[in-house]
């Protein structure tokens, strides 16, 4: 059994299915392969068209909500390299992943909410998940979303 039907699997058990890849809001594609790397566009928590949360992050309590819009946002991102590289057993590996996180001032639970997209795609690719990251507080994110990601993997073979 390979990396990518175990994720299809984890997915299935999930009850959850890649989304349909969102509608960019600019002049941009929401992912682009170059050589053995696929990179994303920033992906919001969109669920059917909608932000699944809006609004900055300003403390520990916020927490929670940023984490999950993460995840969603994250498996957006994975929608986006699957679609791009013809399907999800094309992702060999996630590289890096970047969360932008709209923060109030003082919040400082950036990689906190972060986790949420990095525990997603560890779960869903188990090792070949783990990657590294950069977690940033943002003043706002388009739509007033809490977060953006950014995933960047490597393509197999």
């Amino acid at each position: 059994m390979t990396m990518s039907s175990n994720a299809r699997e984890r997915l299935q058990e999930w009850g959850l299915a890649l989304p349909a890849v969102p509608t960019p809001v600019g002049s941009y594609v929401p992912a682009l392969r170059v050589g053995t790397l696929a990179h994303t566009s920033g992906q919001l928590p969109l669920v059917d068209g909608a932000l699944a949360s809006t609004g900055a992050l300003t403390s520990a309590d916020d927490v929670p909500r940023g984490a999950a819009a993460a995840r969603v946002a994250a498996l957006n991102a994975v929608a986006a390299l699957a679609d791009v590289l013809g399907g999800l057993d094309r992702i060999a590996r996630i590289v890096k992943v970047t969360v932008f996180v709209a923060s109030a001032p003082g919040f400082t639970q950036q990689p906190a909410v972060a986790n949420g997209a990095s525990d997603l795609l560890t779960a869903l690719f188990g090792d070949a998940g783990r990657h590294v990251r950069s977690a940033v507080g943002v003043a706002a994110l388009p739509m007033d979303a809490p977060v953006e990601v950014e995933v960047t993997c490597e393509v197999a073979a």
